[in-house]
């Protein structure tokens, strides 16, 4: 009991006891006064496929129409045309050896990695670095293309990756608390809409057991989610 804070206790007392429409969910959470901050929004869904399955992996990207509210740092694997176009897109860095031998010392202060195809080649030896963090650049989400401007232009727009968890879960935030609760419910509907086009083609009866909303230091909610 002691490991949270009344105001989140008080939050749980309070918080519906039986899955309720999206909208009220995000309703609620807004109103609770759980952290000093403006917390992050995650939508987070139990999927009934197998994860020890390879062909029922759920890995997609999520684009919000209203941004995630969070600055995101964009590094750009590229030379010539492509780099070129990355900077004018607003990547925060660029370049190739340069920033494969930075990356290769540890550093990883950034949020999204872009690479060219030609430029994957010698970035997929950072795996040991990148991996981990959830930080390679993969063709499925985008972050492998020839096309640097619109990698970097949705990167900062509101496009958030997501994966299945070794459970068979998927999180995704779709914004911070302080946004108007009708940006919220649009984005975190992209967010499930995104999830729901990932169904594998083999995946039999429901694929969305369960779904619910949080804040980053508040309770979840379950909402109400028709597969």
């Amino acid at each position: 009991m002691g490991k949270h804070g009344k105001n989140w206790r008080k939050a749980d007392a309070e918080a519906p006891k039986t899955a309720v429409e999206l909208e009220e969910a995000i309703e609620f959470l807004k109103r609770q006064q759980t952290a000093r901050f403006d917390e992050t929004m995650e939508l987070a869904v139990r999927l009934g496929v197998d994860p020890k399955r390879s062909e029922m992996a759920v890995r997609g990207v999520a684009h919000l129409p209203h941004g995630t509210g969070k600055t995101v740092r964009v590094l750009v694997f590229a030379a010539g045309p492509a780099a070129e176009a990355a900077r004018q897109a607003g990547a925060d860095f660029v370049g190739f050896e340069d920033m494969i031998e930075k990356v290769k010392g540890g550093w990883t202060d950034f949020d999204v990695a872009v690479a060219t195809p030609e430029a994957m080649q010698e970035v997929r030896k950072l795996g040991r670095v990148l991996g981990p963090r959830g930080l390679m650049p993969n063709p499925k989400t985008g972050t492998v293309t020839d096309d640097t401007k619109t990698a970097v232009e949705q990167s900062k727009a509101g496009k958030v990756d997501f994966r299945m968890d070794r459970q068979g879960n998927v999180h995704v935030p779709f914004g911070k608390k302080s946004f108007d609760k009708t940006l919220l419910v649009e984005n975190a509907q992209a967010a499930l809409a995104a999830i729901k086009a990932e169904r594998p083609a083999g995946a039999k009866g429901a694929y969305i057991r369960r779904g619910s909303v949080a804040s980053t230091m508040g309770v979840g909610v379950r909402i109400d989610i028709r597969d």
